[in-house]
């Protein structure tokens, strides 16, 4: 494959996706990758035959995963047909369909697919001879293999699902916060009230800070929080699923704010909506402030074309966030930022977007469920009191101390 770009660096697009399965960098052997899985910056890889309850996780370091395993495996759980149950709180090691096979200057990077995160579904992948999770090193040549561990619902799975997702890029695309808050004086990559955020109210540390609604909809409701004991959850089917026994709504008491229980996992939504512009690719970060007391963002990729539209008509999409509190109940208030988004360019633009044609499930979204539950009707958001056309909204941020 000889087609990329020479001299550019960033993160490979759709296009070059295809054309790197072609040259075989990615490959699954005797199973063929569907069309449907590769994304505008990313390839949705499939869980292979076999899941492995392990007793703990673990990192291969200087070993091959497939070595490595033989000492922590419990069961083996056969994915095929109607597939097998993920219990709670358990590690499971499974290997995915595809390999990888890259060039000495491509590396990767892998994350949980939205419905993943949204389901409370803790995934990482592991490569042979790595100490990191997610990371796949330059030139990398073997096999990818998935941790799962369901923390709020025991899940079923079977083999092909999709639960986490590959990006591959050559050299070092990431702009700076300069880079950012210019970018964004010519096309606005953050929306507040349907209105461009001013370049210099940009909250900028190594990327581009958000801050959470909790004034939510007439009855005040904000997000979800997992319920405790709920039944089996089947991943491998979408809105099928009513959402009561498994979400309690969260609503904001007085002063828009909502104290998070410890070790209970949160859906709520960004107040801002964001916009990645087809020259770009961004990734959701979590962000612990320094108490320690939070952890945001479960799930991290936002796709080229994520809140864009050409004509310019749509403002944005906001964002969904999975929060956890962590020893002791946490406060937190509307407008406080919770976690930060980094952009990286494409060495192309891709030659589909999200939102185009290809099935995407939460552009313009504005419930935090994933795909797999029938969505409520969401009341209408309550009054405002009007502002003059040249005054912008107040976005209240949270101090870091910088």
């Amino acid at each position: 494959m000889g087609d990329l770009p020479v001299g550019r660096e960033g993160v490979l697009a759709h296009q070059h996706l295809r054309e790197a399965i072609d040259a075989g960098w990615i490959d699954a052997g005797g199973f063929k990758i569907p069309e449907g899985n590769i994304q505008p910056a990313s390839l949705d890889l499939r869980l292979g035959e076999v899941a492995y309850r392990i007793r703990c996780s673990f990192l291969p370091d200087n070993e091959t995963v497939d070595r490595k395993l033989r000492g922590f495996i419990i069961d083996e759980l056969n994915l095929h047909n109607e597939g097998a149950v993920l219990e709670t709180n358990r590690p499971y090691l499974i290997p995915l369909k595809e390999r990888l096979s890259l060039p000495p200057g491509v590396r990767g990077k892998c994350n949980p697919k939205s419905s993943t995160g949204r389901a409370d579904v803790f995934t990482r992948v592991i490569t042979d001879q790595s100490y990191r999770f997610d990371e796949v090193r330059l030139g990398y040549r073997g096999g990818l293999f998935l941790e799962v561990v369901p923390l709020s619902f025991p899940v079923r799975v079977r083999e092909d699902l999709s639960l986490n997702q590959l990006r591959l890029s050559v050299g070092h695309g990431n702009l700076s916060d300069e880079e950012i808050r210019d970018f964004h004086r010519h096309a606005p990559l953050l929306f507040c009230d349907e209105q461009p955020v001013g370049p210099d109210r940009l909250a900028l540390a190594n990327g581009m800070f958000l801050s959470l609604d909790l004034r939510g909809d007439q009855t005040r409701r904000v997000g979800y929080k997992a319920r405790d004991n709920a039944p089996l959850l089947d991943l491998t089917r979408e809105r099928g699923t009513a959402p009561g026994t498994y979400w309690e709504p969260v609503t904001s008491e007085d002063g828009d704010r909502i104290v998070l229980t410890p070790q209970k996992f949160y859906l709520l939504m960004s107040r801002e909506a964001v916009v990645v512009h087809p020259g770009l690719a961004a990734e959701m970060t979590a962000y612990d402030p320094t108490s320690g007391e939070l952890r945001t963002h479960y799930a991290g990729f936002f796709d080229p074309g994520f809140g864009f539209d050409r004509q310019r008509q749509l403002r944005g999409s906001r964002a969904a966030l999975e929060v956890r509190a962590h020893e002791v109940p946490f406060m937190v208030e509307h407008g406080q930022r919770v976690c930060k988004l980094t952009f990286e360019r494409m060495l192309e633009q891709p030659s589909v977007l999200y939102g185009e044609q290809i099935g995407s499930k939460y552009q313009q979204q504005e419930e935090t469920l994933g795909k797999h539950f029938i969505l409520p009707i969401r009341q209408a958001p309550p009054s405002r009191p009007t502002r003059r056309p040249d005054e912008q909204a107040p976005l209240p941020l949270l101090d870091l101390g910088r």
